[in-house]
């Protein structure tokens, strides 16, 4: 099949996996560090300079931190960490708190910082938005964001005129930001998209007979999409990444892996041609899915 030839510079690596074990399909756990090295190294030697981290990932700020260091990228590396915020956060707090990732990740300045979670947007008094502000303006931060769960929430942030980084959920499976027309309004507000759950933290790409019994629901839909796929010679991974380079041209994509080989498959995907005919019967064979299945926050219960 003949190769796309856009650039790989839309893809981050998620990096959750080198603090903690990560993803409903993770087998090896939390990486050693050797194992962390070689897979941070593959997509930076591979074209990938962005990165995705948390301040709650575990060590994972450290870890990468090292990491850049001893592959003597820190200078250059991209860098996206996720604050905690909390309430009643004072400035001197909140400002302390950076400065530590930014200590722990041995760069000078984050690309972007994050709400983690978009109930702390409840939390933005005059005071966290004054320090946020701050932050960029004394060039410890380029852009500010918001990780998001629902479209109620990201038109909340949109309108908050603070941000401009969105960080949400989307993939071939999970289209309820685009019919929200979200991807529409961040556009218009001049607001930068990072799609993440591309691979549902890997549940699309789990075997049917290793799919948990309360995950039940979503095999109707893997169905649909390994036929569509084996007919035009894809697997589910192929399919999961080009839905969503091609329908969100203008957003960047974040993915996890576990291993080295992972992060090559990933790119060797991400470059290949779309079969023109998969994505509209897609759209309109794949069953609708709730958000028990949808959102990882709900598979607790």
């Amino acid at each position: 099949m003949s190769e796309y030839t856009g650039s790989v510079s839309r893809l981050v690596l998620g990096t959750a996996q080198l603090g903690m074990p990560y993803g409903i399909a993770n087998k090896i756990g939390k990486p050693d560090y050797a194992s962390a090295l070689s897979l941070v190294r593959t997509a930076w030697e591979n074209g990938i300079t962005e990165f995705d981290t948390a301040q709650v990932y575990g060590e994972g700020e450290q870890v990468l931190g090292r990491i850049f260091e001893e592959l003597g990228v820190s200078s250059k590396a991209k860098v996206t960490t996720k604050l905690k915020l909390e309430q009643n956060s004072d400035k001197e707090a909140l400002a302390r708190r950076v400065q530590e990732s930014l200590e722990r990740l041995g760069v000078r300045k984050l690309e972007c910082l994050l709400l983690h979670h978009e109930d702390m947007l409840d939390l933005l008094n005059d005071a966290v938005k004054e320090t946020l502000q701050m932050l960029i303006q004394k060039g410890h931060v380029r852009h500010l964001g918001v990780s998001l769960y629902s479209p109620k929430r990201a038109k909340q942030a949109l309108d908050s005129n603070l941000f401009h980084v969105m960080q949400l959920p989307a993939s071939v499976l999970d289209r309820r930001f685009h019919r929200a027309g979200i991807f529409e309004n961040a556009q218009e507000h001049g607001c930068c998209i990072y799609i993440r759950s591309v691979f549902l933290q890997g549940l699309l790409l789990m075997k049917m007979e290793e799919i948990p019994g309360k995950m039940a629901p979503v095999k109707p839909a893997l169905a649909v999409l390994d036929r569509l796929a084996s007919r035009d010679g894809l697997d589910r991974r192929a399919v999961a990444l080009l839905y969503v380079r091609d329908k969100y041209p203008n957003a960047k994509v974040i993915f996890g892996a576990e291993a080295p080989e992972q992060v090559l498959q990933n790119i060797k995907c991400w470059r290949l041609k779309t079969p023109k005919r998969i994505f509209p019967e897609l759209d309109n064979s794949l069953p609708g899915l709730g958000e028990n299945i949808l959102n990882p926050a709900k598979w607790r219960n």
